[in-house]
């Protein structure tokens, strides 16, 4: 993977230079990692001056001594480690390009506090300083298929931890335990962690987007909705899904599970390389709308997925550009009723062409309403 690293930093050398700087402070911890295959707590790394690999450093703390030495860095690049663990490597990054004689220095003003920013400012003199930009997060946006395979792996760990709670009884826990439960499968099927905090609603909790779990417990004829992610070399997936407890379904939860199924299914075949981001959020939400459920809806039907759970794209009604090939997002409609509860389906797809197949679905589990 050196290589491939290597050959991501070549690629922002580049955009510098075509702004005008020599060198570049990335200090985004998951932008570190996309640059390096690292990122010790606090790093920052400094690409250039100079026109090849060998200007790059990694500028890390040093850990407390119970924490054991430094990570472990990439062969490929130069490696400094400030001599406290209460300095600030980005300080440190800046001081280097200073010294190395670059004529500007690209930051990401996104990224940095003001204080750090005016830190900064203090070390390099009269080396101008420009805004970066989001030019990291535009390389990362389209995947190669090491990082595909690397979400593919999250999804089915994901899938793996889901399968094997739905096997269980579910009556009479609460929505906290449920959520422990699952974060701890994703450990024992090899993610590194939950790709973010996992999410179990029931009863009049279920649908509800982002809910926080509670001391609520599982009582029959409850929807149940999950949404859960795992962690897998730093890459992160996203799967949703909504049951019902106990019994048969009642007609209204039928109803309103096929209504978002329908919206789910519109929104990720809608899914296509040169494919406006705004028309697949379109697509996903006009069922919805035209069955009266419009206020209340998410300011989004997707987002883009990798080091990262949100990231870019956007689908929503606002989003502006259009989908790439080898992008991974999630396609996640929901409806809440308030005091009765809700259906969300959430999945990770990869954006293909039509002639490789369409969409990639990555989350399998099943999207067929059971009665657990």
């Amino acid at each position: 993977m050196s290589e491939v690293h290597a050959a991501r930093r070549a690629r922002l050398r580049d955009r510098c230079a075509a702004n005008g700087a020599a060198a570049a402070l990335v200090t985004r911890p998951a932008n570190i990692r996309y640059l390096t295959g690292t990122a010790p707590a606090g790093a920052a790394l400094l690409i250039g001056p100079g026109h090849d690999d060998t200007d790059a450093t990694l500028v890390r703390l040093r850990p407390p001594p119970e924490d054991g030495g430094p990570d472990e860095v990439p062969d490929d690049l130069r490696s400094t480690v400030l001599p406290a663990p209460d300095g600030d490597a980005a300080v440190a990054a800046a001081d280097l390009a200073r010294e190395r004689h670059a004529d500007a220095l690209a930051v990401e003003e996104h990224h940095l506090t003001v204080t750090r920013h005016r830190a900064i400012a203090s070390v390099v003199d009269t080396l101008p300083l420009v805004d970066l930009g989001g030019a990291v997060e535009q390389l990362r946006l389209i995947k190669d298929e090491h990082e595909i395979a690397n979400l593919r792996i999250a999804a089915e760990i994901a899938d793996q931890a889901l399968g094997e709670l739905l096997e269980s009884i579910l009556v009479g826990r609460t929505e906290r335990h449920l959520a422990l439960e699952l974060e701890r499968r994703l450990v024992d099927h090899g993610a590194e962690g939950p790709a973010f905090r996992t999410s179990v609603g029931t009863g009049p909790h279920s649908g509800a987007p982002r809910h926080v779990p509670t001391d609520r417990r599982v009582e029959e004829g409850d929807f149940l909705t999950v949404r859960l992610g795992a962690r897998y070399r730093g890459y992160r997936c996203e799967v949703g899904r909504t049951f019902v407890i106990g019994t048969a379904p009642a007609a209204w939860q039928v109803d309103l599970y096929d209504l978002v199924f329908a919206a789910q299914r519109a929104g990720r075949e809608a899914l296509a390389p040169g494919v406006a981001c705004r028309d697949v959020d379109r697509a996903a939400r006009q069922p919805l709308t035209a069955a009266g459920h419009e206020e209340g809806l998410a300011q989004w039907s997707g987002h883009g997925v990798g080091l990262e759970i949100d990231e870019d794209p956007r689908l929503s009604p606002a989003a502006m550009g259009k989908l790439d090939a080898c992008v991974p997002v999630t396609v996640e409609p929901g409806v809440h009723l308030p005091g009765r509860g809700g259906v969300r389906i959430d999945d990770t797809l990869v954006v293909r062409p039509v002639a490789d197949g369409g969409p990639e679905l990555l989350t399998i589990t099943t999207k067929e309403l059971l009665a657990l």
